[in-house]
């Protein structure tokens, strides 16, 4: 991996409705937690809950950050967001496009 491109991950956040993944969405780009949101939906998840199988439609929202932010994220997230154990969860971006992530680097915190 290339040592500039170090530090950047995507994370992955499932929200009730397009509304609600609407208003996180915004607070965290408001807040320069993150760069950038994707809003996706309706996306199907079937899971495991609470001793059934769930299939429920879902939001899925894509956001671009920095890793040494992921923490501050999660907090807010989960103060945001109205499910008891929301998915939050990060992969790294190995490759990407330096202006591109020089844009996140701008347009974040730390």
């Amino acid at each position: 991996m290339n040592e500039e491109k170090k530090g950047y991950i995507i994370i992955f956040v499932t929200a009730s409705s397009v509304e609600e993944g609407q208003k996180i969405g915004r607070t965290l780009v408001e807040e320069r937690l993150v760069a950038c949101i994707n809003i996706v939906s309706p996306i199907q998840s079937i899971f495991q809950w609470q001793g059934r199988v769930s299939d429920e439609r879902e939001a899925l929202l894509i956001a671009k950050t920095k890793s040494a932010l992921f923490n501050d994220i999660v907090v807010r997230v989960k103060k945001l967001h109205s499910y008891k154990v929301p998915e939050i969860i990060a992969v790294p971006i190995v490759e990407g496009s330096q202006d591109y992530l020089n844009w996140i680097s701008a347009e974040t915190l730390k």
